[in-house]
């Protein structure tokens, strides 16, 4: 095979998405107007597909604490972490982080996607044995590969595979690795975290979690799934980002163990990135006091994700199984999902197009995120989109 030969697929992907009238691939958002609008093709669009759970991107105090942060140190740290990169700033996040959590260590990473890498290579290596949810993100799947371990992946949210697993690896069940995500960013769907931990309690291994989605949205305290199902002092490492509910972007991993201390030593990509710059610090440190003190943010996503997903039931639409802040719409068909989600932007409102093999199960889905600076307007209006599309283009997919 030629060297280039092997983006044929890719070629015939970009293709057919630029055939249509807009490539979801390739949308260019004009203009920010809010935490929830934006102009998208000339036009002020619903932004339904954005992550921004707790609406913070646009909060005042985050904004004027990124301000005086490029003020005062500038726009970038100009090095990674181990060279000139480490800012008190870096440290007190870190600090704030494992306090939030109740946890001794924490390590700040520029993005969430190196959180997971930068974790997953630093505890793994060859000779190691990991077990992966199946429709884990890319994320863990390629620190898990790029460590060298032994992957052993089991059925999506399937403490029985899980379980199975673990036997069939006998003594080396002890020091495996058992990672999951808390909120999956597809369907919506939660882990039996409660489950997955009784399996480490029986098998022994240690947890890591994944809180992406969950961060700032599920808890009392917004701690993420973990807290929710009260696994907290069950989990070995905690993972997220901040690049959903804080709004900004980077990724920490939290632990109560002393060897993520060692992390800095043993973690390529965080020893070879250069460390996030001062205003995004400051921002997310902002952010995280918000997550902290204003659980009404988190009554506002729940009421908001009931209502979309309850009007989106009554639709008679193939739903995840969890109502959540992230909304999928299953479809069995590509052609039909495409002609959807044009429609849905034709209406004035953005979503996420998933397609396989990034969508479960061979079908392709059409995905929504709900946010607390949603009104109950823009939530009707979103419902009514999918109204009309879905019967134009999809009258079979709905009762």
């Amino acid at each position: 095979m030629a060297l280039f030969d092997k983006f044929a697929a890719a070629a015939g992907t970009r293709d057919l998405l630029g055939s249509l009238p807009v490539n979801p691939t390739d949308v260019v958002i004009e203009r920010v107007l809010s935490a929830s609008e934006a102009i998208v093709c000339g036009r002020p669009t619903i932004m339904a597909g954005t992550n921004n759970y707790l609406g913070l991107t646009f909060e005042a105090d985050c904004i004027a604490a990124g301000q005086r942060a490029l003020a005062e140190a500038g726009t970038g740290t100009t090095g990674s972490r181990m060279a000139n990169g480490t800012y008190r700033a870096h440290l007190e996040l870190e600090a704030e982080l494992a306090a939030f959590y109740g946890m001794p260590y924490a390590m700040v990473f520029s993005t969430g996607y190196s959180a997971n890498l930068g974790s997953l290579v630093a505890l793994l290596g060859a000779g190691d044995a990991v077990l992966l949810d199946s429709e884990a993100h890319a994320s863990l799947f390629d620190g898990c590969r790029m460590s060298g371990a032994d992957i052993f992946r089991f059925k999506h949210n399937d403490p029985d595979g899980l379980a199975k697993r673990m036997r069939r690896l006998g003594e080396r069940a002890r020091d495996a690795l058992i990672v999951v995500e808390g909120l999956y960013s597809i369907r919506g769907d939660c882990a039996p975290l409660q489950e997955f931990a009784a399996v480490k309690a029986e098998y022994g291994g240690y947890l890591f979690v994944d809180e992406a989605h969950s961060l700032g949205v599920y808890g009392e305290g917004g701690r993420g799934l973990v807290e929710s199902e009260g696994v907290l002092d069950q989990v070995d490492f905690v993972v997220g980002t901040f690049s959903k509910s804080l709004g900004s972007i980077g990724g920490f991993c939290v632990s109560p163990h002393d060897v993520l201390t060692l992390f800095r030593y043993a973690s390529r990509p965080y020893i070879f990135t250069a460390s996030p710059c001062p205003s995004v610090i400051a921002t997310t440190r902002a952010a995280l006091r918000h997550i902290a003190t204003r659980p009404a943010l988190r009554e506002q996503v729940w009421r908001n994700a009931h209502q979309l997903y309850g009007a989106l039931a009554d639709l008679g639409l193939s739903l995840g199984p969890d109502v959540s802040p992230v909304i999928g719409v299953a479809f069995r068909e590509r052609d039909v999902a495409l002609r959807c989600w044009q429609g849905l932007l034709d209406a004035g409102v953005y979503t996420n197009l998933i397609l396989p093999p990034a969508a479960p199960e061979g079908g392709s889905l059409i995905r929504v995120s709900v946010t607390a600076a949603h009104s109950s307007e823009q939530i009707e209006t979103i419902v009514g989109a999918f109204r009309d599309v879905v019967a134009r283009h999809a009258p079979g997919c709905a009762a």
